[in-house]
């Protein structure tokens, strides 16, 4: 489950009654305003916190953002023209991601919801059938306002609805033809999961004798080799097409791009065109890509493998302050992110997690909480960079002093 940031069918919890008044402390506040005013106070913590686990991109200011291409002139003459409707450093970028991919060629997009939604068209006009089999939990099912049958003519059909990955004997059981599978690596509303590499091989050939093509929406895929125990070039060996976003893991300013054989990489630049993709220049994408190629991408496995660490000592942690049904999922983190599960009220936890932010200058929680049922509270940890300098005590302490200002919200 994806936790938002504030608004939307899943809300993002505000803080409890009792502490979200106005200054007066008499006056309550609507449901938006408390929203807006956690996640104002959530952003703040962040930016003055001393510890966190991994500062979320869309709370770093714009001069933060624009150091980035403090670094641009160690990946691209600088030099060189500025690009025009797609070559210059934006070709430079395509190659890179293609080489990445062990793929023929890569065309570069604005945004990921186009990129699949022009692949997936391309892919069933080439197999002659609309169907897209998919999971549930899909990014474009989720999240794309039913893009792909209002925009792009597309039919989903869901493989299964389970909090995991589609197996093989799902995609053999379809009681339909489809021309695409589309798997998304890792899930990330089931927790950021992903198959074993075995699991992922029999699924794709599943979808083959189906005589459909394998597309992988790889948002994430470049933190998956840890898990896989692969290159990503032999990940991505096993899809016709591959997706990739260049902001989620890799710190860029957006953009991604879809890795394929030439014919099809020269198929997608035209509907590209047609999406209003093509745009005039895109190089400060384009070289926060480039960036975020080089420098971030060589740190992602570390990321995966001290999220590890920070899960099992969030379980410690929640045990010693007598609260061992908190879970962290999956148990073992297939990423550098992960979900992690308490059992109250979604307002309470928000309200605790940001009193201990403010309080003690550790962030812990950097994402809102959100609640997926009666009594129920998730939220997403994201490890990078900052997560390294946290040792398991770093943690086991946080965790503390987060359930001592819990309890206290408990009985408020």
């Amino acid at each position: 489950m994806r936790v938002p940031e504030g608004g939307g069918a899943r809300h993002d919890p505000g803080v409890s009654d009792a502490a979200e008044t106005n200054q007066q402390g008499t006056e309550r506040l609507s449901d938006t305003e408390r929203r807006e005013r956690l996640r104002e106070r959530r952003i703040r913590a962040s930016r003055g916190a001393r510890r966190t686990l991994g500062r979320a991109v869309a709370q770093r200011t714009l001069r933060e953002r624009l150091a980035l291409l403090e670094h641009a002139a160690e990946v691209y003459d600088l030099d060189e023209p500025a690009d025009m409707y797609g070559d210059g450093v934006v070709e430079s970028l395509e190659a890179k991601v293609a080489g990445l991919l062990g793929k023929e060629a890569a065309a570069f997009f604005p945004t990921g919801t186009m990129a699949q939604q022009v692949t997936l068209r391309c892919w069933a006009g080439r197999t002659q059938n609309p169907a897209v089999a998919l999971h549930a939990l899909a990014h474009p099912e989720v999240h794309e306002r039913n893009a792909l049958s209002q925009v792009s003519g597309l039919r989903p059909v869901r493989v299964t609805s389970e909090p995991r990955q589609p197996t093989a004997d799902e995609v053999r059981g379809l009681d339909e033809p489809f021309g695409a599978l589309m798997l998304e690596l890792p899930l990330r509303d089931a927790g950021f999961v992903l198959p074993s590499f075995e699991e992922l091989t029999e699924v794709t050939e599943a979808a083959r004798e189906r005589e459909a093509v394998v597309h992988f929406d790889g948002a994430r895929l470049w933190e998956s080799t840890v898990h896989f125990g692969r290159p990503l070039d032999e990940i991505a060996d096993l899809a016709d097409s591959v997706y990739v976003s260049f902001y989620k893991s890799l710190d860029g300013y957006g953009g991604a791009a879809v890795a394929g054989p030439q014919t099809l990489v020269d198929e997608l630049k035209a509907w590209r065109h047609r999406y209003g993709g093509t745009v005039f220049q895109q190089f400060p994408t384009a070289l926060s890509a480039l960036v975020g190629l080089e420098r971030e991408l060589p740190r992602l496995p570390d990321y995966v493998r001290h999220a590890r660490v920070i899960a099992e000592a969030l379980r410690e942690g929640f045990a010693a302050a007598g609260l061992p049904w908190a879970r962290v999922h999956p148990e073992v983190p297939h990423t550098n992110e992960f979900q992690l599960w308490l059992p109250h009220d979604a307002d309470t936890v928000a309200e605790a997690a940001v009193r201990h932010a403010e309080e003690t200058g550790t962030l812990l929680f950097s994402r809102p909480w959100a609640a997926p049922g009666p009594g129920l509270a998730v939220t997403e940890i994201d490890v990078r960079a900052a997560g390294l300098e946290w040792s398991a005590a770093n943690v086991r302490t946080a965790v503390a002093e987060f359930a001592e200002r819990l309890a206290e919200q408990v009985s408020a």
